[in-house]
Formats: structure tokens, sequence, C-alpha cells
């Protein structure tokens, strides 16, 4: 099935950019783009795209006040948020919304074509430099306690090796951290492929959906270590 998308952002040449990556996967469509959250309504109205793509920051109305309007009016509507912060204040507010996705726009390629199927597929999809950023406040807030400005981890890390390999084990700590694919190819010397189909064993014993998710289960369960 072909997965239509729309592709908001203010810069052409962004735009662009992001348009030829999208279309370089068959199964991706772009049906239409525009320079300003005004205008998401309407290219929803007119497109019915299955992801909207919508930068952050645009001069008239920015892609949260957009991302909240369209998921008002059309709940089914799934959103990705592109932005240059990786502050968690702006990643909780655009979750808050209605996003299912962000991502920083020093993305590459297999990220944004990863968020696109993901979040199509009904999933969530954040950039692993902004999972890193959450999870670790989700760690500091619930796992570890104060004392005199410092924080001290309460958590005893156990590996799960009855549910996953040595290897995949070594993933998922490397997703905790917030390393793309290609970043932990390059640490594990092995290939992107190999990574991928890793990640796709990891999420299907977890039983989760996306590597978000996979994350916070782990962290719970106290399965990873956030450096």
């Amino acid at each position: 099935m072909t997965t239509k998308i729309a592709i908001i952002d203010d810069h052409q040449l962004f735009r662009e950019g992001v348009k030829r990556i999208l279309e370089f996967e068959k199964t991706f469509q772009v049906v239409a783009e525009g320079d300003d959250g005004s205008e998401a309504v309407r290219i929803v109205q007119e497109f019915t795209p299955d992801v909207v793509i919508m930068d952050i920051n645009m001069p008239q109305k920015n892609g949260v006040e957009a991302t909240k309007e369209l998921v008002e009016k059309f709940p089914e509507t799934k959103v990705i948020i592109l932005s240059i912060h990786d502050d968690e204040n702006y990643v909780t507010h655009a979750l808050q919304t209605g996003a299912q996705g962000y991502l920083l726009k020093e993305m590459d390629a297999d990220a944004l074509i990863d968020a696109v199927r993901v979040v199509a597929d009904g999933g969530s999809y954040l950039h692993p430099k902004v999972t890193h950023n959450l999870v670790n406040e989700y760690r500091r807030l619930t796992a570890g306690k104060v004392f005199g400005g410092s924080y001290v981890q309460t958590v005893e890390i156990r590996r799960p090796l009855h549910l996953l390999t040595r290897r995949e084990c070594e993933v998922l700590q490397m997703l905790a951290d917030g390393k793309s694919n290609r970043g932990i190819g390059e640490a594990l010397f092995i290939s992107e492929k190999t990574v991928k189909n890793h990640v796709s064993n990891i999420l299907q014993k977890m039983n989760v959906n996306d590597r978000t998710q996979a994350v916070v289960v782990a962290i719970k369960n106290g399965w990873v270590e956030v450096r």
C-alpha cells in the first residue's frame, strides 16, 4: 500500500531534500507541500495524507499549534514534528498536542524513512538523541533519589538474557544510549542491515511497537543503564 505524505516547512530547499529522500521509497508518495502551519488544515482536507511531516518553527503558525488543530479536526491524522530542539520540554509539548513522531533536523535518511513507516503503522518514533534525553529524565524521576543535590541510582541493572540474546542486549543498551542504527553498527562493527534485524527481533520479543517503547520498558525493568 502507498503511504501518502504531506510536508510542511518554510524552508524550500530543506523541504525539497526531504521530498527527494522520501520518494526513493516506492511505497511513499508526497502528495502535498506547504510553507506554513496555517496551510495544514487545507492540505489535509484536500489531499488526505496518511502522514504529515511538520516543521516546528514557522512564521505564522508553528508546528505545535498546527498539530493541535489538525488532531482536533482530524483525529486520525498522524504528524511527525521536525525540529532543531532536543530539549525534553519541546518534545513533551509536541507529543501532548498529538504528534506521533519527533525528529531532529540533523537526522539521516534512514531515520526519516523509519519514522514515516513506524508512524504510518500506528506507532510512535522519536529521534534517538531525543529518546536518550527523555529516558534520562524518566530515570531521574522514577528510579533514583536526590540527596544533597546529587543523583543516586537505585536500580540494579539486570540484562534480560531470559528474553534476548547477548547481542540483542547490547543493541538494546545502545538504543537507550540514543545511538542511531548507523552508530550502533559502527560501535559493534556490524552492518546497518544487521542492526535493523536485531532491532526488529527486540521489538518482537519485547512485544512493543517501536524503539521508544522498548527503551521505556527496559528502563522500568532495570535492563539498561542510562548513562
